[in-house]
């Protein structure tokens, strides 16, 4: 970390960001993931992966089986991210709401990620609402990064202003 950058110590039961590793890890959880838009639930899986990349937040990917497509349609935007690929992005829309580029999935990961194809991963700060289990997440700050903050994440987190550095 540079600067004066302070790692949070976690309590028993959470995790720092500060300890996931870079390049990010890609794990299953069997924790509830709810995405509700417009109220619509529009995702809810118990088979997600969860990516942990150092100083962010975990990103969830839901399996397309449990999201509700007929909401999401594909938008022309891609993005390239260092360690998973190219990225392909959606707008959601639900009755007379919409959320232009506000989920993305990896069409074809590159190595050692290829367990989120077909997978589908949610801005929370875009959506009514994003729960791990029954706790609603805070979304991770900036409109770069998709992570989802709960009580067992302790931080600093990047995405906020003066943290690109990190």
């Amino acid at each position: 970390m540079q600067g004066k950058v302070q790692r949070q110590t976690p309590l028993p039961g959470q995790e720092s960001v500060w300890d996931y590793p870079r390049p990010p890890r890609v794990e299953p959880t069997s924790k509830r993931i709810r995405v509700i838009f417009n109220g619509v639930t529009i995702a809810d899986s118990t088979r997600a992966f969860r990516v942990l990349e150092t100083s962010h937040p975990p990103v969830y990917y839901l399996p397309v089986e449990d999201v509700r497509m007929l909401f999401l349609r594909k938008t022309d935007r891609e993005t390239l991210c260092e360690f998973k690929g190219l990225a392909a992005y959606f707008t959601i829309a639900v009755g007379d709401k919409t959320a232009a580029n506000a989920a993305w999935c990896y069409p074809d990961p590159t190595e050692g990620y290829e367990a989120i194809r077909d997978h589908i991963a949610f801005y929370p700060g875009r959506m009514e609402a994003c729960y791990v289990d029954e706790e609603k997440v805070q979304a991770q700050d900036g409109d770069f990064y998709g992570g989802w903050i709960t009580s067992e994440i302790v931080g600093p987190f990047k995405g906020s202003a003066g943290t690109w550095g990190w």
